[in-house]
């Protein structure tokens, strides 16, 4: 029995962050294996070096999903253009080498039917990973602490029988310092977009999944497979949406083999807004 499929022109995902025990790898291989794209953009932190460093936690499924992706390359010529990110940041001797239609690359030019889109990770906005390498790799910890934490809470939560909360999406939404820094990095990004006269920028790196309009900028982040499992796919029309794996999941299963797939307004994760 064939894989159902939902089609779409081009899939963006970033922050997988292969080789920690808390990427939600059997997701984002499920989600692959259920999607068909003519484009697959990786936008950095796939691999978690960092983790790796400190031994970390690869296992046979995150050697699964590179081979899901290589097959996408051989047996479906999916064209994939790999950026790196801080935590794959030894990817970066790499950049600008091509495998076959797997590119490595430090930013991309996505040309759409509405006007250019500029991806990068967007981990160059961030002054603490770019100039301050051991804070970072502090933080990092301190969040895998919070995921460990996370983790325990729910599970908890789950014996009472009340719904999955997200600790660090609470910390990122009450904590006066982490709403000015994420505000601060989309208006750096809105910015480079405009100084290289692009229509819109498509980002990762914060874990913060958003689709909106910030002056005459289109911003989309990618969010992350740790907690908000999400992605972008963008429709043959040129329209981009940020999708939710949960809901993504329940739009296929009644359907064909292979579709193109409902409006996107029933799947996404955010609707297209304006901000001043």
């Amino acid at each position: 029995m064939k894989t159902k499929k939902l089609k779409f022109k081009t899939v963006i995902l970033s922050d997988i962050h292969l080789g920690t025990r808390f990427c939600k790898v059997d997701e984002v291989i499920d989600f692959l294996k259920h999607v068909q794209c003519e484009k697959l953009i990786l936008n950095g932190d796939i691999i978690d070096g960092w983790s790796l460093a400190r031994r970390g936690g690869w296992t046979r499924k995150h050697t699964k999903f590179v081979r899901l992706v290589l097959k996408m390359v051989e047996k479906n010529r999916t064209e994939v253009i790999y950026l790196r990110g801080n935590h794959d940041e030894i990817l970066g001797k790499l950049r600008s080498m091509a495998f076959g239609s797997l590119r490595i690359v430090e930013e991309h030019i996505h040309k759409t039917k509405k006007g250019n889109y500029l991806v990068v990770h967007g981990d160059c906005f961030d002054t603490i990973t770019k100039n301050y390498k051991v804070l970072a790799l502090a933080g990092d910890i301190g969040y895998q602490s919070l995921l460990r934490l996370n983790r325990y809470y729910n599970l908890y939560l789950r014996w009472r029988g009340k719904e999955y909360f997200s600790l660090s999406k609470y910390i990122k939404a009450k904590v006066k310092h982490a709403v000015s820094f994420i505000s601060r990095f989309e208006t750096h990004l809105e910015k480079l977009a405009t100084k290289r006269e692009c229509s819109g920028i498509i980002c990762g790196h914060i874990h913060s999944p958003d689709n909106k309009m910030i002056n005459n900028i289109h911003y989309l982040n990618s969010g992350d497979w740790v907690e908000s499992m999400t992605a972008i796919v963008e429709r043959e029309e040129g329209e981009f949406e940020v999708i939710e794996y949960q809901k993504f999941k329940k739009q296929f299963e009644d359907f064909a083999d292979v579709f193109t797939p409902p409006p996107l307004e029933a799947v996404s994760l955010t609707s297209l807004s304006s901000t001043g």
